[in-house]
This record gives structure tokens, sequence and C-alpha cells, in this order.
């Protein structure tokens, strides 16, 4: 790497920073205008302002930058590229005998460093944030109780519902479980006053552990009940680590897909997304798979998106820098148009399968991108 090179890619490092804290402090700000009453009263309540709003609006970063840094690089090329033209740089580097391919050389790869260090956020970090990301400014702690949205787990045969859902502790209130299966004593109805989702361990697989039973109730002298040797039904009378008015469901249906709030599914990561369409015992629908071929392929999209603009920033025609604004604008909503398109084409069964509606915005922009790049190498 020579000066020049470490001189443009820190001035590109240093737009790109520029305008993502322009971005992120337009949205906190506005944000944090119309909820400023509750992020005070939780600041009293708890360690102090500063820190709630971190606390609060960190995670929303993270989403933030998942959602931009592509658009913002393809932004930083153009204003990095106008200064060096507006402060002569460019016209004597070029006049050196350097080619405008050479001249990208470090913004290209430091463009690709950010597309995969959004890549790691979207897979490792945000995952783990999605429940703070549904909260209101007014419960940072996430305690308050949601609506449920009611799941039929098909391979037990179970209605799995209740009065409300508490996301972040995995907590149902007030469960209402209807039992379509055949387990003799229990009945048609399996109601208590809460229940948790509890991962696997030695003694049960992944399940809802149900606390306060009242229907049946004599739950506590009927036996556990299953499926061939599977156990489904768990009760105390032959299960030593649950307590009197206890039951547990051993059940594949995360507590995640009880949140009406669709950003649960959104952020998860692609191991989750592909757990959740090969899981039998819930419906997995056309939209979903479209999400996971998406999540799949979307590091090459970002990246073709940012190369599609590269001629725009040679601008051999001397264009102003707003016009140049303009039509890179005009470049990133032909590509949200294209791949939004076929994404409700495949999400609603019209034309296109789940996977031929992710993968074909790539094999419409991805050659295109590449010989917009091959024409800037030339130049």
């Amino acid at each position: 790497m020579t000066k020049i090179d470490r001189y443009i890619l820190l001035l590109f490092l240093r737009t790109v920073f520029i305008c993502f804290c322009s971005i992120s402090g337009i949205f906190v700000v506005f944000h944090a205008f119309t909820s400023m009453d509750e992020l005070v009263k939780q600041g009293q309540e708890q360690d102090g302002l500063v820190l709630v709003m971190c606390r609060f609006y960190g995670p929303y970063l993270l989403l933030l930058f998942d959602w931009t840094g592509a658009i913002i690089t393809l932004m930083a090329f153009l204003f990095t590229v106008g200064w060096l033209r507006r402060t002569g740089e460019l016209t004597s580097t070029l006049a050196a005998g350097i080619s405008h391919g050479r001249l990208l050389r470090p913004m290209i790869i430091a463009s690709l460093l950010i597309v995969l260090a959004q890549l790691s956020s979207r897979e490792l970090l945000l995952p783990s944030y999605r429940d703070a990301l549904s909260m209101k400014a007014k419960d940072i702690t996430g305690e308050s109780e949601q609506p449920i949205l009611a799941q039929y787990d098909k391979v037990n045969r179970v209605l799995i519902d209740g009065k409300s859902l508490i996301a972040q502790s995995g907590r149902v209130i007030e469960p209402s479980f209807r039992l379509d299966g055949e387990y003799p004593g229990y009945g048609d109805l399996l109601l208590a006053r809460s229940g948790v989702w509890m991962e696997a361990s030695a003694d049960h697989p992944g399940g809802y552990l149900l606390d306060g039973v009242q229907r049946p109730e004599d739950i506590d002298a009927l036996p556990s009940v299953g499926i061939a040797s599977r156990p489904i039904l768990y009760s105390s009378s032959d299960q030593a680590w649950l307590k009197p008015r206890q039951c547990f469901f051993a059940t594949t249906v995360h507590v995640d897909l009880l949140q009406t709030n669709q950003s649960a599914t959104r952020m998860a990561s692609v191991m989750e997304l592909i757990g959740r369409v090969k899981n039998p015992a819930v419906h997995s629908s056309l939209s979903l798979q479209v999400l996971l071929h998406e999540r799949i392929i979307r590091p090459a999209l970002d990246f073709s998106l940012i190369l599609l603009g590269l001629p725009l920033v040679v601008n051999r025609r001397g264009r102003n820098l707003f016009v140049m604004i303009a039509a890179a604008m005009g470049t990133v909503l032909a590509f949200f148009v294209i791949k939004t398109l076929c994404g409700a084409l495949g999400g609603n069964g019209y034309w296109l399968s789940p996977a031929m509606a992710a993968w074909l915005p790539l094999i419409i922009l991805g050659p295109l991108a590449y010989l917009r790049y091959r024409d800037v190498q030339l130049v």
C-alpha cells in the first residue's frame, strides 16, 4: 500500500464514518424528541439518562448500519472522489499515469470489508438484540406484555396460545393450549397461570414449562403421555424435577414464533431461518423461504450495488456532484425496485419460486456490476 493509497483510504473511511454519524444523529434526535419523557423517567429510576439512551439506542445503531451500510458506502465513493477532484488531487494523480481502477482499489477493498462487517453484525450481533429492538421507549426493561401470535404444532397437534407474551424473558401469560391429539386424561385444553420457554436439558427436550396448571384439575395424578416412546406432556407424578401443579410441554415451536412483531423473524440469523424452514411442526411460508435465500445472497447484492455506482464516480462528462448524487439515488431506487418486485412475486407464489425470486436480482445485476467494474479499470 502506497502513501496515496493510505491517504485515499483514510479520506474514504472518514467520509463513511461522518455519513453514518449524520444519519444516526438525525435518527436519535428525532426519536428521542418524541420519547424524551419516557427516557428521562427510566433514567431517574435506573442508571442515568446517558446509560439508558446508550442501552436503548445501541441496538438501533447496529440495525441502522445493517440497513444503510451499502448506500452510505456508495455515497462515500462520490463524496471522496468529488473532494479529490475539487482539490485537484485527482487530476494530478491521473496525469501521473495512474488509472481510475488503481486509484479506486483501496476504496473497493474497504467497501468489501464494510459489507463483511455488515454480514458479521447481521449474523452474530443483531439476533441477540432483536427483543430489545422491539421495545418501546417506555419499556426499556422489556418486561411489558405484548400480543401473542397463536401457532399450531403440526407434529404434536397442539395449538399454542395465551393471553399475552413477554418476549425477552420467554414467558407466556395465561397459556391456553388446545390439545387436538390423543392425550388420555388431559382432555382437549391445557390451562395454566404462566408458562416459560426452556431450552433442552438432560431431563427434557425444548418446550414450555407451565406453572399453576388449572386444567386438567388432577394434573398431579396424571402420568406423562406422548407418541410412541417420545414424551410430549410431562407431569409431576413421574417426573421428579417438576413441582406440584406444573406440566411441561415438549415442542419445537420456539417462543420467538409467538411474537406478532415480525422483526424477530427478519433479524434471525441464517442458521435460525434454516431451522425454521426445516421445522416440521410449523408452517413454512413462501415469504420466509424468500427471506432465507435473500439473507444468503445479501453480501453479494450489497457489493454489486456499490460496483454499480463506479461509473458515476469516474464521471467522464464532468457532471456536477449533485447530479452524480441524483444519479446514484436513481441507481439505488432501481436496485430496490427490482429486489422488492422479485421478492413480492416469490412470496406470493406468482411466476417465481422462492429461490429464484431471491437470486434473480443477483443474476440480473451481478454481471452488470462486474462489467461496470471492468469498465472503470480501463479508464
